[in-house]
């Protein structure tokens, strides 16, 4: 399959479904754009792919491959749309799920939500066992107990189970026995063991992380096979290859046994492509602004690397704060919600203030001037009415919004109550959203001990172009650089991601006596796995690299830092320069370090890629035999409706600029720039945005 010259890329998020089809031959690139089906996800993949293949005049067997990313894992654990789960774990121990670490997210707050648990209590048992943190057995397995679980959760109904046993990351031995026994009494049932899914310390994270794989395992594996089939019939005969939240892909056998990975992998995708796009501008240091159809996210790129993170939250009960959802402790890029997206409902609360969201339109019904059945305002449907958006425009013409609907739906719900012209209700809208991105995007930046305005943000997704200028003048942003084809990013970020996988193990032991013999032979038994992943997936062996990262804390400390460790340190037993990369990590976080303290590792990491395949931007991009002005459209700027120049995003070519106001369109999504504000197109068709002072 070498020689076949098309490759796809496909996200699927909460309103639309994503594709970027590339030619490798010359670089040339085909986007598409498709309403979600949530009630079978792949049926808008496979009618977008079939969309493509025409569009392009490609044959099914000139497809290399297909590299996929969703929200279905993540859509799946917020709606609660997973099997029914059990979870096996030590006897005494079966409401850690509930218990959680015991602290509070809002100290404050005597009403306090917190997640509903999974499993519920019935279904969560305890086998007589017990392993000390070194791994040692203090009481053996107790096989009958282990086998009466077993069958109590085979009577119970559960689908999938979760085994969770304490320290089991020391010593997989009991939950390896315990799997056996599961085989035997109850053969149907889907088996996750915390020493595969999550080999670390921290007993909640471990045991939330291997129930939420557990959950949605059995639903992931349905959908694949969906996919799978479907893309088969069309004649694709290429591997079908995911995208994991750490920005690596795998292959779909590796993917249907670790969903959970897979959490934020549309979005870890796009923040893959803005750092391609910044990296062709000529910018390091990249706020990567991401708002779709349903939310708003944002990532730091610091001198062209993605932060990293091996925890994160998932279906969180107040949307914004932290410790509020299902801790998960997977390898993740580091990014925050911060915001709605295009479907987000706006109303008005008990205090007379415009909320926008997090109740979301999403496709179906979708926003009022979709026409599609929704009747509550959404900002989409305020961004139509400001002018912002075309009515005959969007999605290249292909669907025809419907601003009457969009006009009622803002003067009843936001117009009325507070005596607003339908123009001002929009206007409330959209200056809510921007204002409560803006502030988020700051304050995740100053947790980061970083200054936001020494970013130069690269807006992708659907509506990110619409709101970036507006949200960048907020943020005292100088520069914006927004490539072509955003509205489809993250689709093509898959294409630009190498084949990896992260692996991880718990060991908690003092840096000053660590024993690197068993430090070597566990690093050497990751990549040693890693490799022969890779190798399954296509690459080839002395092209696949290792990276090696230590978590590490001062003794007594509750959190650890990552740092990126030199194999030749590890191979000679080095303890001082590893100390020294800590510390370094740890000041560029803290702003200090504690020469005095003694320092404990906590956890390794080793990630295994491939290379990463190489793009031309400067290809990507037919130019359009059409004129570069379209005609004017009236627009909401300054506090007035004012006649704007509508351009053609495509018969842009480098060296050519705009001023602003102009709206510049191309399918996918539309650029408002706003009065002051200047356009320059580069040599990777990129439009570098200079915002007013």
């Amino acid at each position: 399959m070498k020689s076949a010259p098309w490759r796809i890329g496909v996200d699927i998020g909460g309103t639309f479904t994503d594709l970027v089809m590339l030619d490798s031959r010359d670089g040339r690139i085909f986007n598409g754009k498709i309403l979600t089906t949530p009630h079978a996800p792949e049926e808008a993949v496979l009618e977008g792919v079939r969309d493509l293949l025409a569009r392009t005049g490609a044959r099914a067997d000139e497809v290399r491959h297909v590299i996929h990313g969703t929200t279905l894992v993540a859509n799946a654990l917020i709606e609660r749309r997973g099997v029914p789960t059990g979870l096996i774990t030590t006897k005494g121990f079966r409401d850690i799920l509930e218990i959680g670490t015991e602290l509070r997210h809002d100290t404050y707050d005597l009403f306090m939500r917190v997640p509903e648990p999974l499993v519920p209590r019935h279904r969560r048992l305890g086998v007589a066992e017990r392993l000390l943190p070194d791994g040692s057995v203090r009481e053996a397995l107790d096989e009958a107990s282990a086998r009466e679980a077993a069958r109590a959760l085979r009577d119970a109904g559960a689908k999938a189970v979760a085994v969770c046993f304490l320290h089991a990351f020391r010593n997989p031995a009991h939950e390896a026995r315990m799997r056996e026994i599961l085989a035997e009494e109850a053969p149907d049932l889907t088996v996750c063991l915390s020493s595969e899914v999550v080999p670390e310390i921290g007993e909640y994270e471990r045991a939330s992380t291997t129930v939420c794989n557990a959950y949605v395992q059995p639903v992931f594996e349905r959908y694949l096979r969906r996919l799978s089939d479907g893309l088969r019939g069309f004649g694709l005969t290429g591997p079908l290859f995911l995208m994991l939240s750490d920005g690596g892909t795998v292959a779909e056998e590796t993917a249907a046994k670790h969903p959970i990975r897979l959490v934020q992998s549309g979005p870890a995708g796009g923040v893959e492509a803005t750092g391609i796009y910044g990296a062709a501008a000529g910018a390091r240091d990249i706020l990567c602004f991401d708002m779709g159809g349903t939310t708003a996210k944002a990532a730091l790129i610091d001198s062209g690397e993605a932060q990293r993170s091996l925890d994160f939250e998932v279906a969180r009960v107040d949307r914004f704060r932290k410790g509020s959802g299902l801790p998960l402790k997977v390898p993740v890029i580091d990014m925050i919600e911060i915001g709605a997206g295009g479907g987000s409902i706006a109303r008005v609360d008990q205090l007379g203030l415009v909320r926008v969201g997090p109740e979301s339109a999403s496709s179906d019904p979708g926003p009022a001037c979709y026409g599609l059945g929704g009747a509550r305002p959404t900002v989409t449907d305020a961004d139509l009415v400001l002018g912002y958006l075309g009515a005959e425009s969007f999605l290249g013409g292909a669907m025809k919004l419907k601003v009457a609907a969009a006009e009622a739906a803002l003067a009843e719900h936001i117009g009325k109550p507070l005596g607003l012209s339908v123009p001002e209700a929009a206007w409330a809208i959209h200056e809510t959203v921007n204002g409560n991105m803006a502030q988020a995007a700051a304050i995740h930046a100053l947790e980061k001990a970083k200054r936001i305005d020494a970013y130069a943000m690269v807006p992708i997704g659907g509506a990110g172009p619409v709101h970036a200028c507006h949200i960048g003048i907020k943020l005292g942003l100088k520069r914006i650089i927004v490539p072509l084809g955003a509205g489809v990013a993250s689709a093509f970020g898959f294409l630009a991601a190498p084949i990896s996988f992260a692996f991880v193990q718990g060991w908690v032991a003092p840096l000053a006596g660590l024993d690197f013999v068993r430090l070597r032979e566990m690093i050497g038994a990751m990549t040693a796995q890693g490799k022969a992943m890779a190798a399954a997936a296509g690459v080839a062996p002395e092209a696949a690299r290792a990276r090696i990262l230590g978590a590490m804390r001062y003794a007594g400390q509750g959190f650890q830092v990552e740092a990126e460790i030199p194999a030749k340190a590890i191979a000679q037993g080095d303890a001082a320069t590893l100390r020294a990369k800590f510390e370094a990590a740890y000041l560029a976080l803290y702003g200090r370090t504690e020469p005095a303290l003694p320092v404990e590792c906590v956890s390794w990491q080793v990630i295994v890629a491939g290379p990463r395949p190489v793009l031309d931007l400067t290809q990507q991009g037919a130019a359009t035999e059409g004129a570069l002005h379209r005609g004017t459209r009236r627009a909401w700027f300054g506090g007035a409706y004012v006649e704007t120049p509508v351009l053609d995003r495509l018969a842009l070519r480098p060296g050519e600029s705009v001023q602003g106001p102009a709206l510049i369109e191309e399918r996918e999504c539309t650029l408002v720039l706003p009065p002051g504000a200047t356009a320059l197109c580069d040599a990777a068709l990129n439009l570098d945005v200079t915002l007013p002072v």
